[in-house]
C-alpha cells in the first residue's frame, strides 16, 4: 500500500511540475513564419510609402485653419516642445524593453524562443500597420499650425504624419503584450492588476507628451493606443493551446465514507 502512494505521490509531483513549466502558447514555424514575414514585409512597404509622400505646398500650407479641426483635436493645433519630445522617447524605450524583464521569470524563461518570437511578431504586426497608414493618410501635425516655426519644417513631408502615433501604437503592443504573457503564465499571481496599470500608463505617459510635442493630436493617440493594445494581447491570446485552460493538480481529502483520498483533480476553465 506503501508503494502506491509512493507512486502516486510521485506522479502527482511529475504531472504538477510539467504543468507549471507547460507553456499556455504553442509556435507554428510555418503559420509564424509567414505571419511574421508578412508583418516586415508590410513594414518595408509601408516605410517605401512614406518615403514618397509628399509635402505641402505653400498654398496649401496658408490655408489652414484651426478652426476647421474638430473639437476634439483643435486645443492642440500649434502646440510644438522639443522638451517634451525628448521626454517621450524614454518611456517610449522602456517600454520596448519591459517585455525582456519578464525573461527573470522561470516559466517564462524556459520558453524564451517562444516568447521572443511572438514578441516580434506582434511589434512586426503594429508596425505594418502603421506604416502603411501613415504612408497613405495624410494628417498635419499640430505643430504645423504653429506660424512661428520655420517654413521648410512646417510644409516638410513628415508634418503629414499625425495619423495616428506610431511611438504610442508601439510602447501600448510592447507593454500589453507583456502583461498578457505574463498573466497567461501566472492566472494565480497576486499583484496582475499593477501589471496591467503598469502596462497601461507607460504608452498613455508617451501619448501625453507626443501631444505636448506637437506631433499628435488627441485622436491620433487614442487610436494608436487602442490598435497598439489590441495587438499585445491578440497576438498571444491566438498562440494559445487548446488546451490551455486545462488544469491539473493533486488532490488530497476525505470521501463521503470517510476514507481518505489522494489523486489528480482536473478543471477546465471556460
Amino acid at each position: 500500500m506503501k508503494k502506491i502512494l509512493f507512486i502516486v505521490t510521485l506522479l502527482v509531483a511529475i504531472i504538477s511540475h510539467a504543468q507549471q513549466n507547460a507553456s499556455p502558447y504553442e509556435w507554428n514555424w510555418v503559420k509564424d513564419g509567414i505571419w511574421l514575414g508578412a508583418g516586415l514585409g508590410g513594414s518595408a512597404y509601408g516605410l517605401m510609402l512614406i518615403q514618397d509622400k509628399e509635402g505641402l505646398t505653400l498654398e496649401e500650407l496658408n490655408s489652414l485653419k484651426k478652426e476647421d479641426i474638430s473639437g476634439i483635436n483643435r486645443w492642440a493645433a500649434g502646440y510644438n516642445s522639443e522638451s517634451a519630445s525628448a521626454i517621450s522617447d524614454i518611456p517610449f524605450a522602456i517600454s520596448f524593453a519591459a517585455p525582456f524583464a519578464l525573461l527573470l521569470n522561470d516559466g517564462i524563461n524556459d520558453h524564451t524562443g517562444q516568447f521572443i518570437g511572438m514578441y516580434f511578431e506582434s511589434l512586426a504586426t503594429t508596425a505594418a500597420l502603421f506604416t502603411i497608414t501613415a504612408g497613405l493618410v495624410d494628417k498635419s501635425r499640430p505643430y504645423v499650425y504653429d506660424e512661428t516655426l520655420d517654413t521648410d519644417r512646417r510644409i516638410s513631408n513628415n508634418g503629414q504624419r499625425s495619423f495616428y502615433s506610431g511611438h504610442v501604437a508601439a510602447s501600448a503592443t510592447a507593454t500589453f503584450y507583456a502583461a498578457k504573457v505574463y498573466s497567461d503564465f501566472n492566472p494565480d499571481a497576486e499583484g496582475k492588476f499593477f501589471v496591467w496599470a503598469a502596462a497601461a500608463a507607460v504608452p498613455a505617459t508617451v501619448g501625453y507628451f507626443r501631444i505636448k510635442a506637437g506631433q499628435h493630436f488627441l485622436t491620433d493617440v487614442l487610436i494608436g493606443y487602442g490598435l497598439g493594445a489590441a495587438t499585445g494581447i491578440l497576438v498571444p491570446e491566438l498562440h494559445k493551446t487548446k488546451d490551455a485552460s486545462l488544469r491539473i493538480s493533486p488532490t488530497a481529502g476525505r470521501n463521503f465514507l470517510g476514507d481518505e483520498y489522494t489523486g489528480v483533480a482536473m478543471s477546465y476553465k471556460f
